[in-house]
């Protein structure tokens, strides 16, 4: 299996230690909770969610109980403190993507919340009857759905690149999908369902040179890859907190300024106005004017933490050894007996979906949770990718820096218990 070349960033900080996955779960306290059927958690349901490390359990503790006030508001001490941590994250998300400006990104309540606004707000205005909007048949549902309704209604179309049988996106077929009537192209960094690292920059560059824009779905990647959206030259860029060992229910999505700047507000309230009268209301700029309301200060604080604690590692490193729990769980799991994995798209990220002959995914799931490892069962919210390879569901398992060589052989036990009992 070979690794695929993530796109990177020139790294200029100081050098990092060698990465230690045993000493980077120690950060992890609900890695050593003790479950009922007294197993060690060995939880490998990542691309649903990741666990969070102390750092932003505390960050978020830490709000509450010495900075707890609205933001922009006040002058108060605690809603500079509020203040502070709000924008202090900003910062920070902002370099970890490494934005053009600080005010190219705006807060989210995740991933979908961000794909909503931007087809709310940059595609319902300008698409009309008879234009485009292209997507993979890999997407998870939250890229599919919002356009769905956008195409509804403005009469546009949607068009779709299809899988090949090892779950990879074919950059010939997606060229071939563009034309004169694409005007927006929506796509995943890397699959949720299956692990196929999409070729995102070739990608972008097609689809610029036919003349769309491009929206990026970032969820699964931006805990295991250096993701620079300048050098990739992403229009939109999107993704979550709880991906990135931070809070749920927080987010954020990353615009090129001009079309930001172009795009009128998601919603009305406090904040996102300078001036309100009965005879007109003036927004503010970006990224506040998309930014409605009282936000989730505490999440982003907690996410501030977060992009902190995962800035301590070299993220090329941190991918290279997620790919080799990948390759030595694949190797074991092609080894049993009635046991297939969908999705084998070389130099995929660290996520195995398979079935199992006779077994369906819900007892898969429930039969490994009494040995106290937790993975992800069903459709995925990626209905489309189960009925492209004909299945009902599927049991996934996906890494994080966190997992070790032990996650993987409690595993491939589970599993050979699993065949043994269904023979």
């Amino acid at each position: 299996m070979s690794q695929v070349t993530m796109p990177n960033r020139e790294d200029t900080a100081a050098p990092r230690p060698a990465f230690d996955a045993e000493r980077a779960a120690r950060d992890f306290p609900i890695l050593a909770e003790a479950l009922p059927s007294g197993k060690r958690l060995v939880y490998l349901d990542n691309a649903a969610t990741t666990q969070k490390p102390t750092a932003v359990l505390e960050a978020s503790d830490a709000y509450y109980r010495h900075a707890n006030a609205n933001v922009h508001r006040a002058i108060h001490t605690l809603s500079q403190r509020a203040t502070a941590q709000y924008e202090g994250a900003r910062d920070k998300l902002a370099a970890f993507l490494n934005a053009g400006s600080r005010d190219e990104i705006v807060f989210t309540r995740g991933t979908t919340d961000g794909i909503n606004l931007v087809a709310q707000c940059y595609a319902r205005p300008r698409l009309a009857e008879g234009d485009e909007i292209l997507v993979t048949e890999l997407e998870h549902h939250s890229n599919i759905v919002p356009w769905q309704m956008i195409a509804e209604t403005t009469g546009a179309k949607i068009v779709v690149v299809p899988l090949g049988d090892d779950g990879s996106v074919s950059l010939d077929d997606f060229k071939a999908k563009l034309s004169d009537r694409t005007k927006i192209a929506a796509f995943a960094h890397i699959s949720n369902s299956l692990g196929t690292v999409l070729p995102i920059a070739d990608m972008i560059a097609a689809a610029h040179q036919a003349g769309a824009v491009t929206l990026i779905d970032g969820a699964q990647a931006v805990a295991h890859a250096r993701v620079d959206v300048q050098a990739l030259d992403a229009d939109f860029y999107v993704m979550s907190s709880h991906k990135l060992f931070g809070p749920t229910g927080f987010g954020a999505l990353y615009g090129k300024r001009a079309l930001l700047e172009a795009m009128p507000p998601y919603q009305g309230g406090g904040d996102m106005i300078e001036r309100v009268s009965f005879s007109g209301t003036t927004y503010n700029e970006i990224p506040y004017k998309f930014e409605a309301g009282t936000p989730n200060i505490a999440g982003a604080a907690a996410l501030g933490a977060a992009v902190d604690y995962v800035e301590q590692f070299d993220m090329a490193e941190v991918f290279a050894y997620e790919h080799a729990l990948l390759a030595r769980a694949t190797e074991a799991m092609e080894a049993i007996d009635g046991l297939r994995i969908i999705g084998t798209a070389p130099g995929k990220a660290g996520i195995i979906s398979f079935v199992m002959d006779g077994v369906h995914a819900h007892d898969i799931g429930t039969l490994l949770d009494e040995s106290g490892i937790a993975i992800r069962t069903g459709h995925h919210c990626a209905m489309p990718v189960m009925e492209r390879f004909e299945v009902p569901a599927t049991a996934r398992v996906s890494f994080a820096l966190y997992n070790t060589q032990a996650d993987v052989d409690a595993l491939i036990d589970g599993l050979g218990s699993i065949q043994r009992i269904f023979g």
